[in-house]
C-alpha cells in the first residue's frame, strides 16, 4: 500500500534528507586511499549522531553498521570492515539517517584516486541514469518509466542494470511500497500521485547484470567480479515535475 504524504510529512522527511546530503558531503571530503570501510561507517555514524538523528541502517534487519559501504566489484550493502581503499578503487556509501521518525536515504560512489578511465565513465553514467529516470517525472507519469529511462542509458553504453535490486518508497519507514525498479516498459505501472515519495538509485554494473549474495547473507557482488556503481537520491513527485530532497 502506497501512503501519499502530506506537507508536514514531507517537512520532515526534507529534514532527515538535509542530514543526509551533508554527511555523504562530509564523507566525499575526507575519504581517500589507506581507509578502511570501517571507517567511513564510523565518519557517517558519527555525523549522523552529531546532527541529531540516529543511522537507519544500523540493525535494520540485523546490520551491523550505520552505513553500506560497498567497494568495486560489490553492487550494494558491503558491510563495513578492514578493506583498505586503494588508489583507483570506487566506494560506493549509502546513507539513511532516521530524524524524528523519518527517513532520508542517498548513495554516492567516490572515486579513490587515480581511477582508471573506464571506470570513471561507469561512475558518472551511473549518475547521469539518475537524472535520465527523473526527466518528465512528474504526477501521473507511468511508475516504470523511471526504470526505461534508466535502462535505455545505461545500456546505451554497454552496460548492466542490476535486476535483483530496486529504488523503492520511503517515509516512517526505510523501505516502503512501491519498488522502483531500473529497468521497465515505458508507459507501464502505475501512475504516480503527488506527495508519493520515492529513492530512486540507479545500480550500474560495467557489463553483466548478475549478481551472488555472499554468505555473509548482505554483501552482493557482480558475478563476474567486475565494478559497479550506484548512485541515489530521495525524491517527492509534485503535480508539476519531481522535487529531490537529497540535492
Amino acid at each position: 500500500m502506497i501512503h501519499v504524504k502530506n506537507e508536514k510529512e514531507i517537512e520532515r522527511i526534507r529534514e532527515a534528507c538535509r542530514i543526509v546530503r551533508e554527511t555523504l558531503e562530509f564523507v566525499g571530503s575526507r575519504i581517500q586511499a589507506g581507509m578502511s570501510t570501517r571507517e567511513v561507517d564510523e565518519l557517517v555514524e558519527r555525523y549522523i549522531r552529531a546532527s541529531g538523528a540516529n543511522p537507519s541502517c544500523l540493525g535494520y534487519g540485523g546490520f551491523p553498521a550505520s552505513a553500506c559501504v560497498s567497494v568495486n566489484e560489490v553492487v550494494v550493502h558491503g558491510i563495513p570492515n578492514d578493506r583498505i581503499l586503494k588508489d583507483g578503487d570506487i566506494v560506493s556509501v549509502d546513507v539513511v539517517a532516521d530524524k524524528d521518525g523519518y527517513h532520508g536515504d542517498a548513495c554516492r560512489t567516490f572515486c579513490i584516486g587515480a581511477v582508471s578511465p573506464e571506470v570513471k565513465q561507469l561512475v558518472k553514467v551511473t549518475e547521469e541514469c539518475f537524472f535520465k529516470g527523473i526527466e518528465g517525472l512528474r504526477a501521473g507519469t507511468p511508475l516504470y518509466d523511471i526504470g526505461y529511462r534508466v535502462q535505455k542509458h545505461a545500456e546505451s553504453h554497454g552496460y548492466g542494470v542490476i535486476r535483483s535490486y530496486t529504488g523503492h518508497g520511503i517515509g516512517r519507514e526505510m523501505h516502503e511500497d512501491p519498488s522502483v525498479p531500473n529497468f521497465g516498459r515505458l508507459g507501464t505501472g502505475m501512475r504516480l500521485k503527488a506527495g508519493t515519495v520515492l529513492c530512486i538509485e540507479p545500480m550500474i554494473a560495467m557489463s553483466d547484470w548478475r549478481v551472488q549474495v555472499l554468505r555473509d547473507g548482505w554483501t552482493a557482488v557482480t558475478a563476474d567480479r567486475k565494478p559497479a556503481a550506484h548512485y541515489e537520491n530521495t525524491v517527492v513527485i509534485r503535480e508539476d515535475g519531481v522535487e529531490v530532497l537529497t540535492l
